[in-house]
């Protein structure tokens, strides 16, 4: 059994989840449901990023404390992803004492192995505010690509930026021009690292094709030394003496949230984090995911590898990078700032979460943009869940209580279905493995329309007829079937999986072939799925289109 370390990435605490990003997150909780039905240890956190300048602006716009915002949104994520069927082992918060003090000794090192400086630098300051801006507070022109920027990153292009870059500068608070004054900060000597990121990126397997094109474009443009302090009110103190109005800047302090909370995760529950995260720890063999959007993957392909390797004592450096491209909303980029969104609580409020995580699965932005609209929507439910899936289990079930008394007839295993299904699990997993859920949920469900073949080429109800055996061994063959779907189908559709477990008193969820014996009790019957009446694709388009948002 493997060590697998799964990390989600941190949502900001300043406003609801809405679809586009929680498609990006929803490949953790497969990876994770996926390994512990291997039988591997398995580690998943993630938290809600709680110090990020946007939890700040917010508040400032709401004239509150920036942890009313936090405890806010925190809650509310925690809720959403708890009725969506996220797994974590531990879903915590950055504003934490432990998440404080591993960062701070996370800082304390690089100081000590000389990866951190101290210089004078001219920052961007606004006279109306009266504050120094950090990078996300300063707004502007991207010299790349001409498109609205923020000072830290453009979204369009993903070029890593300083606010000196950008074009036409504004503050983000009060949209005034701001000027330049002097400060000392405490800057990350990343350029000092680029033969050994360069030398660890050749060799990385498992990255999604955007990790690795992103990545490569960073190291050829040149790595340069990021501010590691910012002069903020709100996050991580600087724990060195002269520094102690300044914060430990977000972009280092968020990604240590996650052995914060791996450490976090050990003191509640009295399990070890050391075989997760340090090479050798008693012989482990450890892979870790980073789950997150394309936005996200310099900070884990690069800074978080930068911030181990500068910190030293063998921390085990990120293996497989999951990073999803965007997932637009009727043809438009999901904008918060203008109102297009479909939030996650008003999803949740009206949809099954399987039916979510279904269509955010197969439709999926692996490996380029895709579109999110209530036609696609709720035709794969109606057409995919319901029509394939449902049909063929509750039809079986259906038949097995009808004619067999609810318990599972006579039969013989068919061999051909046997070992497509036990291949099956091998492929499937080996898909999950390399991060394409897509793929791998496409490939379980054409298993499910031959399924439903098989049921029609057979004609049950025709066998019952003429006679009950052949009946029975069709009902039989197709019960087990089902018992093998639910597995595999566990890790994406989680709801459903345990209704039929429930259905046919099965166990945990395995990844390997299961049989259900014969005399089974099969109980509790219930549909699977029902249909969603097509009119809702206009309610919720217009809907949608007339309000600009839908409210959580």
């Amino acid at each position: 059994m493997g060590y697998i370390f799964i990390g989600g990435a941190w949502p900001y605490a300043n406003g609801s989840l809405h679809l586009g990003r929680v498609a990006s997150l929803l490949p953790g909780d497969v990876l994770a449901r996926y390994f512990r039905a291997k039988g591997d240890h398995v580690l998943y956190v993630s938290g809600s990023d709680c110090h990020g300048t946007p939890v700040a602006v917010q508040a400032i716009r709401e004239g509150v404390e920036p942890g009313q915002i936090a405890g806010r949104y925190h809650s509310e994520f925690a809720e959403c992803f708890r009725q969506l069927g996220f797994t974590y082992d531990l879903y915590t918060r950055t504003d934490q004492d432990v998440h404080h003090q591993v960062v701070q000794e996370l800082f304390g090192a690089l100081l000590s192995n000389g990866y951190l400086y101290s210089k004078s630098v001219q920052q961007t300051y606004c006279e109306t505010d009266a504050r120094f801006l950090p990078d996300r507070y300063v707004e502007g022109t991207c010299p790349v690509c001409g498109k609205r920027a923020r000072g830290d990153q453009c979204d369009d292009c993903q070029t890593l930026l300083d606010p000196a870059d950008l074009l036409d500068r504004t503050c983000g608070i009060c949209g005034s021009v701001p000027v330049e004054r002097s400060t000392e900060h405490y800057y990350f000597a990343l350029s000092r690292l680029q033969e050994e990121l360069a030398a660890y990126a050749s060799g990385a397997e498992g990255w999604r094709d955007n990790a690795v094109q992103l990545t490569k474009r960073y190291l050829e443009e040149g790595l340069r030394d990021r501010a590691a302090t910012r002069d903020l009110s709100w996050g991580v103190d600087v724990p060195l003496p002269g520094f102690e109005h300044k914060k430990i800047y977000v972009w280092i302090e968020a990604v240590c949230g996650y052995l914060s909370a791996s450490k976090q995760w050990a003191a509640e529950t009295g399990g070890q984090w050391e075989p997760f995260w340090l090479d050798g720890a008693g012989g482990s063999d450890i892979t870790a995911y980073y789950v997150h959007g394309k936005d996200n993957v310099p900070f884990h392909s690069l800074i978080w590898p930068a911030l181990l390797l500068g910190a030293g004592g063998g921390w085990h450096l990120p293996d497989r990078i999951v990073s999803c491209e965007y997932m637009t909303l009727e043809g438009r980029k999901f904008s918060t700032s203008r109102n297009w969104a479909v939030w996650l609580p008003y999803m949740l409020s009206r949809y099954e979460p399987d039916s979510i995580r279904y269509f955010l699965i197969a439709n999926g932005p692996e490996k380029r943009d895709t579109d999110f609209s209530w036609r696609e929507f709720i035709h794969s439910h109606n057409g995919e869940l319901l029509g394939a899936f449902g049909n063929f289990v509750n039809r079986t079930l259906a038949f097995v209580g009808k004619s067999f008394e609810s318990r599972v007839p006579a039969g013989t295993v068919d061999e051909e279905w046997k070992r497509v299904l036990s291949e099956l699990y091998g492929r499937a997993g080996g898909l999950i493995e390399g991060g394409h859920m897509k793929e791998a949920l496409e490939l379980i469900f054409a298993h499910v329309r031959r399924a439903n073949k098989f049921f029609d080429e057979q004609k049950p109800w025709v066998q019952a007829k003429q006679g009950r055996e052949a009946c029975a061994n069709t009902l039989f063959v197709c019960v087990q079937i089902i018992a093998n779907l639910a597995q595999l189908l566990h890790p994406f559709l989680p709801f459903s999986c345990d209704k039929i477990r429930s259905f046919l008193s099965l166990g945990e969820p395995g990844w390997q072939w299961t049989e259900v014996a014969v005399g089974s009790a099969v109980h509790n019957l219930e549909l699977l799925f029902e249909r969603i009446d097509a009119g809702r694709i206009d309610e919720e388009t217009e809907r949608l289109e007339k309000e600009g948002e839908i409210k959580p």
